[in-house]
């Protein structure tokens, strides 16, 4: 029962989070761009998202900080470490460097492969042949 009842709550937390990025626009990829633009022609309306996110996920973390079980009573794997080194930033800036030029994130793309959007099957394959290359550099032995 416990198991049904976390996969209801996946889909319906990935229904709400999917609804979400389309009614914020961050699916929208000419949209994402205009944000991450600092012309002119700099459009800050997803700077209210970003920080709507990040008031959420703050309050939340603080909230899962406390606990060791999900609502649901499932375990919790939250990340624990607080290095940062060069391999994360690095990672931060390959990963910045795509959104910029693609105005995609990884959440959105599955919004537009659900859309039938060719850019959005075009970016996941290249997110899958990324994550691909970091689990083969990954364990390859040191």
């Amino acid at each position: 029962m416990k198991k049904h009842l976390s996969v209801i709550t996946a889909l319906f937390s990935g229904l709400i989070f999917g609804f979400g990025l389309i009614l914020a626009g961050m699916a929208n990829p000419a949209k994402v761009l205009a944000f991450l633009d600092i012309t002119p022609l700099w459009d800050p309306s997803l700077a209210l998202v970003m920080g709507g996110a990040i008031a959420v996920g703050f309050v939340a973390f603080k909230i899962a900080g406390k606990r060791t079980n999900s609502f649901l009573d499932l375990p919790m794997n939250i990340p624990t470490s607080r290095l940062i080194d060069k391999r994360l930033v690095i990672g931060a800036l390959i990963f910045g460097i795509g959104w910029g030029l693609a105005g995609i994130c990884p959440a959105p793309a599955f919004v537009l492969l659900g859309t039938g959007s060719i850019k959005g099957v075009v970016f996941l394959i290249a997110m899958l042949i990324g994550m691909g290359i970091f689990e083969l550099t990954e364990s390859r032995p040191k």
